[in-house]
């Protein structure tokens, strides 16, 4: 007769004692890949996934059942939280307020993956001032049908024109079918200023590989990979770097060397050997904090394309209305209310 799963294990991480329920629990079936292994991995990577983490606020997005169950948003940090816990507190564009986890070490990492976060979605602010990004984050998610290269094409021009503007980006698969570029700046200016010198960025991209990449917001106009600026608005978040993804193959969201980029495989960047290549490679990302960059070239792009008649483009729809925005109403169903008015 086979053993009985433990229905616990016990912990000492990061000088906390932690209770792990389920251990054995499968979050991944495809390779077998248990709730414990998830939380080893995250142990082993902690300084990695930490150096991408720290001082933000950081939605938990869990999946009790794991990758093949239901994933549920929990933006608030519940009271019975233990005392050590790291918080901070946000405000959304709606006004409303949440206490948000601030996972600093190994022990908040082992504490969510207990209530089945798998990957971290951190905002681009540290608590300390809540207010001012000191992250642009550009994210290229390819249409259907969008082959991965074209993906690593983008990403390589986005990069050039980072670099044109006086910036450093710092490329990661996204673990899904995408690339992230991250961007260290400083905190010094306002969600809307970091997302329209996203916007110039987007469009500055899709000026130099037309139909190739598209910064435009409505599906049905879209074309190649899309350059999603909106990632950069107030409560936006993206998968974090060395985050593991719910996937069914367990890819990690993985920083890369600009020259790896041309011919990355996104699938064999996974839990399995993403540690293996830390310890032998080192983290491609760990001096990000060291190039802070500023906007001010981005930010005149943006101020000559609005010179030039390009307006704001849309944001989520939940955000109130701008002035200067486009209408917040696909193409296709503008063209049908105007035939029939």
């Amino acid at each position: 007769m086979a053993p009985a799963k433990r229905e616990h294990v016990a912990l000492e991480v990061s000088g906390q004692e932690l209770r792990v329920s389920s251990p054995g629990k499968v979050f991944f079936p495809e390779p077998g890949i248990t709730k414990l292994d998830l939380v080893n991995y995250y142990i082993e990577c902690e300084a990695a996934v930490v150096l991408h983490l720290r001082e933000r606020p950081t939605v938990m997005k869990r999946w009790v059942d794991g990758v093949t169950g239901e994933p549920f948003f929990q933006k608030r940090v519940p009271d019975t939280a233990p005392g050590w816990l790291q918080t901070t507190t946000v405000t959304f564009p709606s006004g409303r307020h949440a206490r948000e986890l601030v996972a600093n070490d190994a022990a908040h990492l082992v504490w969510g993956v207990n209530l089945g976060v798998i990957d971290w979605n951190p905002w681009p602010v540290r608590r300390a001032d809540l207010d001012h990004p000191d992250e642009l984050r550009v994210d290229l998610d390819p249409g259907p049908g969008v082959p991965f290269s074209e993906v690593r094409e983008v990403a390589l021009c986005a990069g050039d024109v980072l670099t044109e503007h006086g910036l450093r980006g710092w490329p990661k698969t996204s673990g899904s079918r995408g690339i992230h570029i991250n961007v260290r700046v400083e905190p010094s200016e306002s969600f809307e200023e970091v997302r329209r010198a996203a916007l110039a960025l987007a469009r500055e991209v899709e000026r130099r590989m037309p139909g190739r990449a598209t910064s435009r917001w409505w599906k049905e106009e879209r074309e190649g990979v899309f350059i999603d600026y909106n990632q950069n608005a107030r409560d936006r978040t993206v998968a974090s770097a060395y985050s593991v993804r719910a996937v069914p193959d367990a890819r990690v969201s993985c920083p890369l060397d600009w020259d790896e980029v041309g011919d990355v495989e996104p699938a064999e960047l996974t839990l399995k050997t993403v540690p293996a290549r830390l310890r032998e490679r080192g983290d491609p990302s760990a001096d990000i904090d060291s190039h802070a960059g500023r906007l001010d070239a981005l930010l005149e792009l943006a101020a000559r394309d609005e010179r030039d008649g390009l307006g704001d483009a849309p944001w989520p729809p939940h955000f109130r209305k701008r002035s200067g925005e486009a209408p917040r109403v696909a193409p296709s169903r503008a063209k049908r209310a105007e035939a029939g008015s």
